[in-house]
């Protein structure tokens, strides 16, 4: 079964298609992006019809999950595409509305799941609003021309810069919780009180009125940097937007390279890319991502780095990795553990490696060092229990190593497996392991492993560039365990089996509640949050039972509410 035959996987549950996440602006049907200069405008014009799934009108600039696909796709074209744009402005191109938010009767119509891995990619791709505004010099604008409510104000929350159209009846909102019984799902209130530093006072009142905010309160509120006349609004908004763009560091002059299409072949229980490939065994629910080595060494001139665009190692795997993540997020639900493999030669892993820190100024690969960083965080984040095994003819060297550092468990063999000729496995430290690929709470994956002694990340640093062998690697506390031969079977078996018998839901909060320890940050708090949010609200029936909020919203009924705070 080829990618563009499959319409449904078998792991797939319910009705719901398999949703691809690859896309093109010549393929867009929401977005329009136009550069003019240093300064890019993205505008959302949804088209009504064109949903995931039927039931459903995306009436007044709402979005399902394929416009975020497509917000996605646009933000990262901007990123590698069109290196001389220092600003972007996000708007609409609909009269008098902004955007209403997430689709209510998507939501409502949709499944648990399905809606909790929505709000995940929308507030990821959110976040990378924010890197790249941290990290890239490229600055955003919310040019709000008209009604802007729920996840539309937390789009433009994400932004650098508000500015609000001052035509007595445009405002912004968050009024989940009066119309819907539930909460801003893509960081809404943690950005309004964390980023923006808006009064607790006037915060709740914010939060518990459906009819928003305008005007001169919504400047002083903070809720807005600014309200502009829509006579001067246009001017006004392409004023600040170059005058952001004129302070950026991103190139004027240099030449973007082109995102081509991903190229991957899905089976049934296997998806294939260029540098690694899924293999899915359904009766332990479990997928094993194998990832392959550069067949020669990257690279090592920045221009030669330019030259190969999308195959460039360290992209190429960047692209699919992410793409694979999404692909068994969302389309496989039920596989619950990824058990991550790799192959090839160390020494192009480390080569690949000091290519990016040795070039890390230049804007392409600083772009892929933030897209790796971007992908990390996605497993990080993901409701998916964690094995990485390394094995003889592994090549867990520097960014691949990120992967053991990760993993809720790792398995490393002291020695050899009887009958190979293989030698025994070991790992290598690069420089990526020491500051780059940096966690959600703001720690590198090793900083966070040894918060009891951080002496020991300076012990590890010391060994960089080593072959370091099983024994070494337990010492150093690089590995979980370091079973033999004879153990090695058994005790993988045993760990997979004892993973997919456990409760999936218990699984997913002891590992969010695991994985973030260390410094709490606006995206820990935000996906913290966003776990006990969705996983309790979305699923009471003050929400979602049959005279819940959510679903009797739109039919003239009121919703029935148990009144017990638990």
């Amino acid at each position: 079964m080829t990618d563009t035959e499959a319409t449904q996987r078998a792991g797939d549950t319910g009705s719901e298609p398999r949703i691809d996440f690859r896309t093109s602006p010549d393929r867009y049907r929401h977005w329009k992006l136009t550069v003019e200069d240093r300064v890019a405008r993205l505008a959302l014009d949804v088209d009504e019809d064109a949903t995931l799934v039927p039931g459903y009108e995306l009436k007044l600039n709402s979005y399902d999950l394929g416009v975020d696909i497509e917000l996605h796709d646009a933000l990262q074209r901007l990123r590698f595409e069109h290196p001389e744009v220092g600003a972007v402005v996000l708007t609409s191109d609909k009269p008098r509305v902004f955007c209403a938010g997430a689709n209510i009767r998507m939501l409502s119509q949709s499944s648990h799941a399905h809606k909790v891995n929505f709000c995940k990619f929308t507030n990821e791709t959110r976040n990378g609003i924010e890197d790249a505004s941290e990290n890239s010099g490229l600055k955003f604008i919310a040019a709000v021309n008209g009604a802007c409510a729920g996840g539309g104000y937390e789009l433009a929350l994400a932004c650098d810069h508000i500015m609000l159209i001052d035509d007595g009846s445009s405002t912004v909102s968050l009024p989940e919780l009066p119309l819907l019984a539930v909460l801003p799902g893509t960081g809404g209130l943690t950005r309004l009180v964390d980023k923006r530093k808006v009064r607790h006072d006037h915060a709740d009142f914010f939060c518990t009125t459906s009819e928003g905010i305008r005007g001169k309160r919504a400047v002083d509120w903070h809720l807005v940097d600014e309200v502009v006349a829509r006579s001067q609004f246009d001017d006004r908004v392409l004023d600040r937007a170059r005058e952001f763009a004129a302070a950026s560091d991103r190139p004027a002059e240099a030449e973007g390279i082109s995102l081509t299409p991903l190229e991957r072949v899905v089976e049934a229980d296997r998806i294939v890319y260029d540098t690694l490939t899924v293999d899915i065994d359904r009766e332990l629910a479990t997928a094993t991502i194998t990832v392959t080595a550069p067949s020669e060494p990257p690279p090592a001139a920045v221009e030669d780095i330019t030259a190969q665009g999308t195959a460039f190692w360290p992209l190429a795997l960047a692209r699919a990795l992410d793409d694979a993540i999404m692909e068994l997020r969302v389309n496989e639900r039920e596989i619950g553990t990824w058990v991550f493999c790799t192959e090839g030669a160390a020494a192009h892993v480390e080569a690949a490696d000091a290519a990016l820190l040795t070039n890390s100024e230049h804007w392409l690969v600083r772009e892929t060092l933030m897209f790796l960083k971007r992908v990390f965080k996605r497993i990080d984040v993901s409701a998916r229990s964690i094995i990485t095994l390394v094995e003889p003819g592994s090549c867990f060297t520097g960014t691949l190593l990120e992967l053991v550092f990760a993993a809720d468990r790792s398995f490393m063999l002291d020695g050899t497996f009887e009958g190979s000729n293989q030698p025994p496995a070991t790992v290598r430290l690069t420089g990526m392991n020491f500051g780059p690929l940096t966690m959600p709470n703001g720690l590198t994956r090793l900083a966070h492993r040894f918060l009891h002694d951080p002496a020991l990340v300076a012990e590890a640093e010391e060994r960089v560039g080593e072959e370091i062998d099983a024994e070494g690697a337990e010492e150093l506390g690089l590995v979980t365990f370091v079973p033999d031969d004879i153990d090695w079977e058994d005790e993988v078996r045993i760990a997979v089996e004892e993973r997919a018998s456990f409760s999936p839901d218990a699984l997913t909060g002891m590992e969010a509640s695991l994985r973030f320890a260390g410094p709490e940050t606006l995206e820990t708090k935000i996906f913290g949050r966003l776990s006990a949010w969705q996983n309790w609200i979305f699923q009471r029936p003050n929400a979602v039972g049959d005279e819940g909020a959510l679903k009797v919203y739109g039919t003239g009924r009121k919703a029935g509410y148990g009144k017990e705070r638990v």
